[in-house]
């Protein structure tokens, strides 16, 4: 059985940092494009940055400079380094993973909230 399993959130202040992890575990043959998306209150869930199994990586505009998203293929783990955080950031952050097990579809880790004060 596939999982996807965030880390790493938590509450800071504004200009913080901190550091999302999403682990993959289960009989995994391959892992594609990785992703991180985030919903805030009130708001419809959004892209806030991908990476392709090469490395290629997308962000959304409102973290471009502040965001980095990274993975480690050989544990199966992705992560999200945000700095210079801002209140607009709050969200409960989950995780994405285009993979091939048994069968290829995507997988959704359980989220991990994210609370910026001011």
């Amino acid at each position: 059985q596939v999982q996807l399993v965030e880390s790493g959130g938590g509450l800071v202040r504004a200009g913080g940092s901190l550091r999302l992890s999403c682990a993959a575990s289960g009989s995994i043959f391959r892992i594609n494009t990785m992703g991180w998306y985030r919903r805030a209150p009130g708001n419809q869930r959004e892209l806030v940055a991908f990476i392709t199994s090469s490395g290629s990586t997308n962000y959304a505009d409102s973290v471009k400079g502040r965001f980095t998203i990274f993975r480690d293929n050989a544990q199966n783990t992705m992560y999200l380094q945000m700095n210079s955080l801002i209140p607009e950031d709050t969200a409960v952050y989950y995780c994405n993973a285009d993979l091939m097990a048994s069968v290829r579809r995507v997988y959704w880790g359980q989220g991990t909230e994210v609370t910026v004060s001011s």
